[in-house]
């Protein structure tokens, strides 16, 4: 217990480090840690990642705003919400060794409850783009059973609640121009042209 303290002078100050861990502790072992979160760097800016006890279920970019998508995720998951790094570890990982080209393909539990219906079926198809070729928003709403959905893809892609992970950025118009991306364009540029490489 003394090293949650640290002395300074005739004054004792509580390390909030130390209780911060504790209390992320402590909420997981009563399980009342509902989401968990973290930031990482990477090449196209900080990332938020969150799970549930099922899985990834939020990568952000920091143009989102990571304060508005943590309190979206508290209404529509649950408010209690805290920074657990050690949760993310595996996904951290794993996008730092695909930021590398270490890896091509995520293999981390996932969950998709902010995705539903057909926006789900176009999530279920983008992983089987393969990494370094893309396919465009025509062929995924075929791939996905609804070849005239096209603006749907779109909006699924738009509102990908895992980009990179679930690579919506492989999706790009009939053109082969990339089209819009959460991430912005540049983004999506970047991780396209680190594919391809």
């Amino acid at each position: 217990m003394i090293d949650m303290f640290q002395f300074f002078g005739d004054e004792i100050l509580l390390d909030s480090s130390v209780l911060h861990e504790r209390l992320v502790a402590d909420a997981a072992e009563r399980g009342l840690l509902d989401v968990a979160y973290r930031t990482v760097d990477s090449p196209v800016g900080p990332l938020l990642l969150a799970a549930t006890e099922e899985g990834l279920v939020k990568v952000a970019f920091d143009r989102q705003d990571h304060d508005a998508v943590l309190a979206e995720l508290a209404a529509a998951i649950s408010p209690r919400i805290l920074r657990a790094p050690a949760r993310l570890d595996p996904v951290a990982r794993q996008l730092e060794e695909y930021f590398t080209g270490e890896r091509r393909a995520f293999d981390v539990p996932l969950d998709f409850r902010l995705a539903r219906g057909f926006r789900r079926a176009v999530l279920d198809h983008l992983p089987e783009i393969a990494y370094g070729h893309t396919e465009s928003y025509a062929q995924v709403a075929a791939a996905a059973g609804s070849p005239k959905a096209v603006r749907a893809v779109g909006t699924a892609c738009a509102l990908n609640p895992l980009p990179l992970v679930v690579p919506c950025h492989r999706v790009v118009r009939s053109d082969g121009s990339y089209g819009q991306y959460a991430g912005g364009e540049e983004a999506k540029r970047v991780l396209l042209t680190m594919e391809a490489a």
